[in-house]
C-alpha cells in the first residue's frame, strides 16, 4: 500500500513540474499558441501542399491529405484555445 501512494506522490510531482514549465497563463504560451494555430489552419492546407507537390515532388493526393490534417490540428488547437478560455 506504501508503494501505490508513493507512486500516485510521483505522478502529481511530475504533473506539477510539467505544469509549471507550460503555464498556460503567460503571455509568451498564449501567444506562441495562437500564432501556431493560425499557421497550421490558414499555411498548411496552401503553402505547405504547395511545397510538398512542386518542391518535393510528393504525389497530389498525399499532399492534399496532409494538408487537410494541418487544417484539423489547427482547428482543434484553436478549440482547444477557446474551450480553455485562452483565447477569448
Amino acid at each position: 500500500m506504501l508503494e501505490r501512494g508513493s507512486m500516485t506522490e510521483k505522478k502529481r510531482e511530475s504533473k506539477r513540474k510539467i505544469s509549471a514549465r507550460l503555464d498556460l497563463s503567460s503571455k509568451f504560451w498564449k501567444t506562441l499558441l495562437t500564432v501556431l494555430a493560425a499557421i497550421l489552419t490558414f499555411v498548411g492546407p496552401t503553402y505547405v501542399v504547395y511545397v510538398f507537390i512542386r518542391i518535393l515532388k510528393i504525389d497530389y493526393f498525399l499532399s492534399m491529405i496532409s494538408g487537410f490534417v494541418l487544417f484539423i490540428i489547427g482547428l482543434m488547437l484553436i478549440w482547444y484555445l477557446i474551450k480553455n478560455k485562452i483565447v477569448s
